[in-house]
């Protein structure tokens, strides 16, 4: 009795302990209560529907809460399995699932894209530059390609790998060219694809580029001006694999993929390397570094310098879901945040009391 008693209590200070605190990105401990009570405050303060949260510390992830409700209607309440639009957190995952393609060797880095497959809405203007365009620069965002095209012959600004340009419409590219290499479109058996090389390693089990089951019955309710929008495709088919935008998830899944970066599992050494370097510098005149200060890009995720170290970061935005996932190496920590409404950058904002300077 005495020897189950000792062991009943055991775990129960384990728990306590691991509910107890975290560290923030500053390597402070922080209360789990005090947090709690900073984020319904922000809630609160701005209106936020919903939120799944997850922490990393010391390249674990150590933390995961939900808060508020999946549609404001009716108050159903978020759950842990509750799903959200991921909308531009698709890309850094996608540029991870490029690398192992990379490693494959079905991809290399810096092979002009025409050569796998010529683009035929290329202007003529821009047929030279177009010629120099390298899955690197897709993923660095500085081919000149438009975010979206909308169909329209696509016209290049600069020379490719001289600047930047944010670009959907770059990856969906390389998309077509992964799909066309393995065999495949850009569908479902894409998706497969993808699964067996990134979600199913990463026990990411319920992510998806494409609709299905799990989805229709967990996704939340997106929100714009304190009105529930859409739980369902919303402008988007479900069919397709957007490598720039379909992604679906919630935050201790989307976690486990940062931890793979923090960990670098899933990729050479060198693979991580490449894609943690900077690829494409900003200089100071660089309207998104004086934005947000920004100093650069990876590959697959944005940077900045701080304090801390490199800090890597990626929003997602599709106005009535955001999202916003980041990691900095140097001290074993990393966020992520899904919500159902378009009150991220308060929130992270808020957020910087108590767990320092998260944007």
């Amino acid at each position: 009795m005495k020897t189950r008693l000792f062991i009943v209590l055991l775990s129960v200070v384990a728990v306590i302990g691991q509910a107890q605190t975290i560290k923030n990105v500053n390597g402070d401990k922080v209360d789990i209560k005090v947090l709690d009570e900073r984020i319904q405050f922000l809630l609160d303060s701005v209106k936020m529907p919903g939120l799944s949260l997850a922490i990393i510390n010391d390249n674990e992830i150590v933390h995961h809460q939900v808060y508020g409700v999946q549609n404001l209607e009716n108050e159903t309440p978020i759950s842990k399995s509750s799903i959200f639009e991921g909308a531009s957190l698709s890309k850094p995952i996608f540029a991870y699932f490029v690398m192992k393609m990379v490693e494959k060797g079905m991809i290399d880095l810096d092979r002009p894209l025409y050569e796998y497959w010529n683009h035929p809405a290329i202007d003529s203007a821009s047929r030279d530059w177009y010629k120099l365009i390298t899955p690197r620069m897709v993923l660095s965002h500085s081919t000149g390609f438009p975010n979206h095209a909308q169909g329209k012959i696509i016209s290049i600004p600069f020379k490719p790998g001289t600047d930047f340009l944010y670009s959907g419409e770059a990856y969906q590219y390389l998309a077509a060219i992964i799909g066309l290499e393995n065999g495949v479109q850009w569908r479902e058996k894409f998706n497969a694809i993808f699964e067996g090389e990134v979600t199913e390693p990463l026990k990411m089990k319920n992510t998806s580029f494409l609709w299905n089951d799990h989805l229709a019955e967990h996704k939340v309710y997106g929100h714009k001006n304190g009105k529930p929008t859409d739980n369902g495709l919303g402008g988007w088919s479900g069919k397709t694999f957007n490598a720039f935008s379909s992604i679906h998830s919630e935050a201790s899944e989307y976690a486990l993929f940062i931890q793979a970066m923090l960990k670098r599992e899933g990729l050479s050494a060198d693979g991580f390397d490449e894609m943690l370097a900077t690829q494409n510098k900003f200089d100071e005149t660089n309207p998104l570094r004086k934005e947000t200060g920004q100093t650069g890009w990876g590959l697959g995720f944005a940077q900045k310098e701080t304090r801390n170290g490199l800090m890597h970061l990626h929003t997602g935005n599709n106005h009535d879901f955001q999202s916003y996932a980041m990691f900095v190496p140097d001290q074993e920590y990393g966020i992520v945040l899904f919500t159902n409404s378009g009150k991220m950058i308060p929130l992270i904002q808020g957020l910087e009391g108590v767990l320092g300077k998260q944007f």
